[in-house]
């Protein structure tokens, strides 16, 4: 619809990240059969400088002394009120350029234009809309914060009114109706018309005012139970007591200790709260099972309000669909995702519940065997839901092989070097001017072609400070579209307005670049990578990141790079706006780069002595048995959102427990609801199993394209032409289809969703091939 506001890639990344291996054909791919493996480059001046740049403790940012600006290069925006200023002014020009969409049926030369002036109207409110997004969650200052989500919350409040606007949508059937016209659309205009057409379907637009109106009621109620079931979701549980003596002998030496002398001293019964340090301690070091079992219990409890919120929400959801004609949420939602229907999404995910059901009951039998013999019983036991983690404890992620401590420039400079290597793509750093940043911590980097030069931007925001969110992020707040051709002449202008439009004329001014070496003129893309890491200083050095944050700032990079090469005509396909079960495929792609010793090679000046270490593989027997759960939670998602939750007497718990106790390892414990805590079903409603499918798909590529030759730019550029270049301009099984010389993935039906699903998970490095 008009409102795509740009996700931003908000996924949080998984950890330790699995890995795959391919039970499809063995393609035709020669390039990827190579006797010799790929040189790898030594780092270049600006290589560095990413080093020096992200390593120093800052003394202060380094400001350009050459011009004053404001934001992002915007000269005008300097202050909070010339941000309300330009929220203003774009609002203005929207409502302009909505009239003279509702006008082109008065002339056949301004019906052509309509996919295109869409598309512009599109991103005109996004362009504003996705930057007030970031400054109310990195902004420092609270004018800025105050400001940012008044005119966030007035231009989404117009987006909403474009959702449902009937003169728009008979213009646009108009234009989908008009043989000559579709003739005309290139691949990415059809594409980007088909997103509108179907917002629109999916709003209601054709209905009766009534039911229109019952529509918006439902909207806004799914709206408003969602938020209070997410806030509800996260709330505080409240504390369990835990008796002394079940405190005997826990493995912990460290808090458990502590706990022990506490109880000892006090012998009064400790008060632990669900999520606490202390309960994540208990559950892998308490030898006794009373302890984890109280904990757990108590972590997944709920009150009837919270069981309540939720069946109101997945209630209303099922009726919103019937309205505009689908038996279910999860069929309204899929229609335009890779899966297309909620009968193949249950086929790849029955058949990776089958694929990884005998690896997992193979580890459950090996918990089993040993709880038999702590507890000294001749009888196998049965595994609880809080056995798990007290015998077989969490395993922090950890590299292939052994590494030096890496701080974050050379990590920086390692992914400079890979994207050359790939793509022919550098990360340069450069100077700010004064007040283009939101801090003095956040550093610009220009992404450099070496073909056309600067192709867009990363802000870096990724060191911890108080008040910042915590987490990582990547935030799209420009995506790239072609510019020249957008006919400003012909929108309409009121006498005397002028003044009041400058703002957004100059606002989307800015924005406008000629690439080297490309006809015409393009917006390009800029992103902004949100993390927090620890600040370098003086007594404690160079920030060294932990293996999981590198993990991390691989999966965002990948976001970001999507977000670079997507560079489409039309901002409603860029980079990462593309299907929900696709959009995570490239981040999930750059994570495997790391099992590569040659790859993690780039992070030294000198890597040899890395490049010629062995992997060694560990297989985590655990892992089965959390990826079997993650796939139950994707089929509890679909059955969420079928048409099941309108039958009389639907019960999400009893739903909840038939699921575990037919299809699961571990038997659901009765008196717990974990459903009620389960967030995702809000945000990611009926799209859950996106994160598997993305990450045995990028397992495939991975394992068929890169392993042997991860730095071979010949597959870089294979995988950029084929896949990240179109962003969301094409189907993505066509994309995966040419990429992986697979034909049988073209049509994207129920046979490729259930190809995908036999691809398998593994953990571990797959050596590399010379």
């Amino acid at each position: 619809m008009i409102a795509r506001i740009a996700e931003n890639a908000l996924q949080k990344i998984s950890r330790p990240a699995p890995r795959f291996r391919s039970c499809l054909r063995a393609p035709e791919f020669r390039l990827a059969r190579r006797t010799a493996s790929t040189l790898v480059t030594p780092p270049s001046p600006d290589d560095a400088e990413l080093v020096s740049l992200f390593d120093r403790p800052q003394t202060g940012q380094k400001i350009s002394p050459l011009f004053l600006s404001g934001i992002f290069q915007h000269a005008q925006l300097t202050s909070p009120a010339a941000f309300s200023e330009l929220a203003d002014s774009t609002l203005v020009r929207a409502q302009l350029l909505t009239e003279r969409i509702l006008r082109a049926r008065e002339s056949r030369t301004e019906l052509f234009k309509v996919i295109k002036n869409l598309d512009r109207l599109s991103d005109l409110l996004c362009g504003v809309i996705d930057l007030a997004e970031l400054l109310r969650n990195a902004h420092p200052d609270t004018r800025w914060v105050d400001c940012a989500t008044e005119s966030y919350e007035k231009l989404c409040e117009f987006m909403n009114v474009l959702n449902t606007h009937v003169g728009l949508y008979e213009v646009l059937h108009s234009v989908l109706h008009d043989p000559e016209i579709v003739k005309s659309l290139s691949q990415e205009a059809l594409q980007t018309a088909l997103i509108f057409w179907r917002d629109f379907e999916k709003s209601a637009i054709k209905l009766p005012p009534e039911q229109r109106e019952r529509f918006v009621s439902l909207s806004s109620e799914i709206l408003s139970v969602g938020h209070e079931f997410v806030t509800e979701a996260s709330a505080p549980r409240p504390p369990v007591k835990i008796k002394p003596s079940e405190l005997e002998g826990l493995k912990d030496q460290g808090m458990g200790a502590r706990l022990q002398r506490q109880a000892w001293f006090t012998q009064k019964d400790l008060l632990v709260y669900p999520g606490s340090h202390q309960a994540h301690m208990i559950m892998r070091a308490a030898p006794d099972e009373e302890p984890r079992r109280k904990v757990y219990m108590a972590a997944h409890a709920s009150s009837p309000e919270q069981i309540e919120r939720l069946e109101r929400l997945l209630g209303a959801r099922a009726q919103l669909s019937r309205l505009v004609g689908w038996d279910s949420y999860a069929g309204m939602t899929l229609n335009d995702k890779m899966a297309k229907t909620p009968e193949n999404v249950n086929q790849f995910l029955g058949t990776f519940l089958d694929r990884t059901t005998l690896a997992a009951r193979k580890a459950l039998h090996t918990l089993s065997l040993r709880k038999q013999a702590h507890i000294k019983t001749t009888k196998l036991p049965i595994i609880q839901a809080w056995d798990r983690d007290y015998y077989c404890p969490p395993e922090p992620p950890s590299p292939p092989v052994p590494l030096p401590p890496l701080s974050l420039g050379r990590v920086f400079m390692g992914l400079s070097r890979l994207f050359k290597h790939l793509y022919g793509i550098t990360l340069r750093p450069v100077d700010v001017a004064s007040c283009e940043v939101w801090h003095p911590d956040v550093h610009k980097l220009e992404v450099v072609d070496e073909d056309r030069g600067v192709i867009g931007w990363i802000y870096a925001d990724i060191f911890a400070r108080s008040g910042k969110s915590c987490g990582a992020a990547h935030y799209t707040i420009r995506c790239s579209r072609r510019t020249d051709d957008d006919d400003e002449a012909g929108d309409i202008r009121i006498h005397g307005t002028d003044e009041f439009l400058r703002p957004s004329i100059e606002f989307e001014a800015a924005k406008r670049h000629r690439l080297r070496g490309e006809h015409g003129e393009f917006q390009l893309p800029l992103v902004v990578l949100l993390c927090d890491f620890a600040p370098p200083s003086i007594a404690r050095g160079p920030t060294v990141l932990e293996w999981h944050e590198v993990q991390t700032l691989f999966h965002e990079m990948g976001h970001a790079m999507h977000s670079m090469i997507g560079r489409t005509e039309y901002h409603n396909v860029a980079g990462t706006r593309c299907a929900t079960d696709f959009v995570e495929l490239p981040s999930i792609l750059m994570e495997h780069f790391l099992n590569s010793p040659k790859v993690l090679s780039l992070f030294d000046a000198d890597g040899s002595s890395i490049i010629n270490q062995t992997g060694n593989h560990h297989e985590d027997p655990c892992r089965f048995i959390d990826t079997h759960s993650n796939i139950l939670l994707s089929v509890l998602d679909q059955i969420y959102h079928s048409p099941a939750v309108l039958e009389p007497g639907f019960d999400s718990t009893t739903a909840l427990a038939i699921l575990y106790n037919t299809r699961g390892l571990i038997p659901h414990a009765p008196g717990t609801s974990f459903q009620t805590q389960f967030g995702h079903l809000f945000g990611y409603g009926a799209t859950y199993y996106s994160y598997l499918f993305d990450r045995a798909i990028a397992s495939h590529v991975w394992r068929k394209i890169f392993s042997g030759d991860p730095l071979n730019r010949e597959l870089g550029d294979k995988y950029k032409q084929e896949v990240l270049r179109y962003g969301g301009g094409k189907d993505p099984w066509l994309m995966l289809s040419t990429l992986l010389d697979a034909p049988e993935l073209e049509v994207g039906d129920a046979e490729a969703m259930r190809e995908v699903g036999r691809w398998r998970m593994e953990d571990g490095v797959v050596p590399e091939r010379h």
